[in-house]
């Protein structure tokens, strides 16, 4: 069953983004001589929810949703987003819904844990590295049930991570191939699943605390992206430049969102139950909420798709013409195809 989502519909914030995004493709057309094609190749999304069927999860799943969904030839890849320690999947709608506009389904899922300090504590909201290979098999089964909305839609080949705050350290962990149990990343041993092609992480570090030490990242070839706001009172900002200066391999980037605490890519900010961050962003909402998913959609379309626009995007002409961020990157060389 799909549910009724009100995000869904175009506010007057939306409509100025909307607008500013236009503005941005003329500017970008008078700057290189070209347009660059950077907006949502989709304009309506949905989203239902399930559960998890290897953890019990529940899980939110967004997704594209063309008139043409159930007839046309598409192939969606995997996103999954590995929520921050205790921030309830909900928070994480407008953020989900944006990224899912750029081809991709996006799974947002509840994960429970025991607390390593407190085990006769409840359960707390916790990602850990198990969830990877969970919701893998859950979507192998989404795109062979034909009750399904996304039936048959869903490319099982190719796998995309999005965290935040602790699940953008899990979702780093993944992508160096360690567990880290001391960290509480996961809780039994984990090997990278071959279908892992990206991740982009906001407001993460892989860093372990009581050794002051960040963790080298055995990438692989794997795209990483950290996108980390400026003002970011919990996720400090030179830690994000410690760990993207620990990934070994190109492609990655470090994309600074200027005004972005670290609950810009949330809902609303300090959500309930959350460790509040002190410092108050300066950066409108919504505003930072659809940059967070642009930079981090582009990026993994240009590194899972070889979108060769989503790749002048990321690598060569947006940090000129974006004035709420600011990039490092390193690349491989500019795919041939789109």
């Amino acid at each position: 069953m799909i549910n009724f989502n009100p995000h869904f519909f175009l506010s007057p914030k939306t409509l100025a983004i909307i607008c500013a995004i236009a503005t941005f493709v003329v500017i970008a057309s008078k700057v290189f001589g070209t347009t660059i094609d950077y907006a949502p190749p989709f304009k309506e999304t949905s989203f239902y929810s399930t559960t998890i069927s290897a953890n019990n999860d529940l899980a939110d799943i967004y997704y594209p949703k063309p008139s043409d969904l159930n007839s046309g030839n598409y192939s969606f890849p995997i996103v999954l987003l590995l929520q921050g320690a205790l921030v309830d999947k909900s928070f994480y709608s407008d953020y989900a819904s944006q990224v899912a506009r750029y081809g991709f389904v996006v799974v947002v899922p509840n994960h429970l844990r025991p607390s390593p300090f407190n085990p006769t504590s409840p359960p707390n909201l916790a990602p850990e590295t198990s969830q990877i290979a969970a919701v893998l098999s859950q979507m192998a089964i989404e795109n062979t049930n034909p009750t399904s909305p996304i039936a048959s839609v869903i490319d099982t080949q190719r796998l995309g991570l999005l965290g935040h705050s602790f699940g953008g350290a899990v979702g780093l962990s993944v992508i160096a191939n360690k567990c880290l149990p001391e960290l509480y990343l996961c809780q039994e041993p984990f090997t990278r699943p071959k279908e892992l092609l990206a991740g982009a992480f906001f407001g993460a570090n892989l860093r372990n605390p009581i050794a002051n030490e960040f963790v080298p990242i055995a990438n692989d070839g794997i795209a990483v992206a950290l996108i980390q706001g400026d003002i970011d009172g919990v996720a400090l900002p030179d830690r994000a430049q410690s760990t993207f200066d620990q990934i070994q391999t190109p492609p990655k980037a470090l994309i600074t969102v200027m005004g972005a605490n670290h609950f810009g890519i949330t809902n609303v900010n300090n959500p309930a139950g959350a460790m509040p961050d002190r410092n108050t962003a300066t950066l409108e909402r919504a505003v930072g909420i659809e940059t967070i998913a642009r930079w981090s959609a582009l990026f993994l379309r240009a590194n899972m798709l070889k979108d060769r626009s989503a790749f002048d995007y990321i690598y060569s002409q947006a940090d000129a013409l974006d004035p709420n961020v600011r990039v490092t990157t390193v690349a491989v060389p500019k795919p041939s195809s789109k």
